[in-house]
């Protein structure tokens, strides 16, 4: 299952990240995986709540969008959605395209919740 070793270089990206922000606390992740990307999305979910334990988001949400398919046509200069396995122009059905999104998957976003210390709480 390579979706841990995925969310384990995920896990290291957002301790990266909280530790830029001073150790705040992870609070939710947003990711946008597209449908040729080789990830499995309910697998990524179940390998991020294990790859998360004792880090920075181990109480973090994970929210995921899959996003489309799109294809630029060589042929008739078109920008046109595309399925898998059928990456041809929409609008006059060349073959001779260019992926233009699809296989990404993207950290696009990352909820931080300050920490607060017992200290601060006893003021």
């Amino acid at each position: 299952m390579h979706e841990l070793a995925i969310c384990q270089a995920l896990i290291e990206q957002l301790d990266s990240i909280a530790v830029q922000h001073l150790k705040k606390k992870i609070v939710k992740v947003n990711l946008k995986v597209g449908p040729l990307s080789g990830v499995v999305p309910q697998l990524l979910v179940d390998a991020f709540s294990i790859a998360a334990k004792a880090s920075c988001a181990e109480h973090a949400e994970l929210e995921i969008t899959t996003g489309d398919i799109l294809v630029f046509c060589k042929h008739c200069n078109i920008e046109s959605r595309g399925k898998i396995n059928q990456l041809v122009c929409r609008e006059c059905g060349d073959w001779q395209t260019e992926l233009v999104s699809g296989d990404e998957m993207l950290l696009q976003r990352v909820e931080l919740e300050e920490r607060v210390e017992l200290e601060e709480i006893a003021k």
